[in-house]
């Protein structure tokens, strides 16, 4: 017999659901929690005065404004085989001996999974998984970034980090966006994230966007930057919105990645 869920167990359920598929039928939902389709209503017209949804013909999407991010622990578990590949070919572009930024985030994390135990490298990060997990290496000399502790995003964010990294001279950062478009570039719901990342743009001689196809199109109240000022942008080929989109523009250069054929990817060059 299954387990009758709470109304903000499936809310929560729901919520998830979107995130991870991009889009979600109320049959499909019903379905799913054992529920009628009256009850998914009540709880997708309370998701959508949240901002968290809109509804379209037999469902819904998330929000093109992100009004917060998930958790880091739930973001971890979504796209976790997409992350893994990003964070290879982020890998790529690392040279041994170079200072190099990882931002915040479940994608960025994946990259310094693929760090070597030998290889020579100066890590400036914000997220405090990045900097547990780079303890152990003897070959990285790790700096992590002091501020205001974001608990929900286990990072520390804010003036007094950004501060911290004004000082810094960094030769290659990833960044990381739980929301970004050509429209409105890279954003975020959170002001403190903004003014970390924007700095960390200012001081570093190259910058890679590092980002699932999952966050495109959706934007947040505080711009962070214009795509153009990146100089790569390393996604995947699942959303075609996003794909014939970024095909379109001669700036940054973009590379996709397709997982669903092992090592197969398209590069697009300047």
């Amino acid at each position: 017999m299954a387990i009758a869920l709470t109304a903000n167990e499936r809310r929560d359920f729901i919520y998830r659901y979107v995130h991870e598929n991009q889009i979600a039928l109320y049959d499909a939902l019903a379905s799913l929690m054992n529920v009628s389709h009256m009850t998914i209503r009540r709880d997708v017209q309370i998701l959508e005065r949240e901002g968290k949804v809109q509804r379209v013909n037999g469902g819904i999407r998330l929000s093109e404004l992100l009004h917060q991010e998930l958790p880091y622990q739930e973001k971890s578990y979504l796209n976790h085989k997409l992350k893994k590949e990003l964070g290879k070919r982020a890998m790529q572009r690392i040279s041994e001996g170079t200072i190099i930024y990882l931002d915040a985030g479940t994608t960025t994390f994946e990259i310094a999974c693929c760090i070597p135990a030998n290889f020579h490298l100066t890590v400036v990060t914000n997220d405090f998984s990045i900097s547990q997990l780079l303890m152990s290496n003897p070959a990285i000399d790790l700096y992590h970034v002091g501020g205001r502790v974001d608990k929900r995003n286990l990072s520390c964010v804010g003036l007094s980090a950004a501060n911290f990294i004004k000082a810094l001279n960094i030769d290659l950062a990833f960044l990381s966006a739980s929301s970004w478009d050509l429209v409105h570039g890279i954003s975020t719901p959170y002001e403190g994230k903004a003014v970390v990342k924007q700095t960390v743009i200012s001081v570093s001689n190259k910058n890679i966007l590092v980002s699932d196809s999952s966050k495109y199109g959706k934007y947040g109240f505080y711009t962070v930057c214009p795509l153009t000022t990146m100089d790569e942008i390393i996604t995947d080929s699942i959303s075609g919105e996003c794909k014939q989109s970024l095909l379109e523009i001669t700036s940054p250069k973009v590379t996709f990645i397709d997982i669903f054929q092992e090592g197969s990817y398209y590069e697009r060059r300047k």
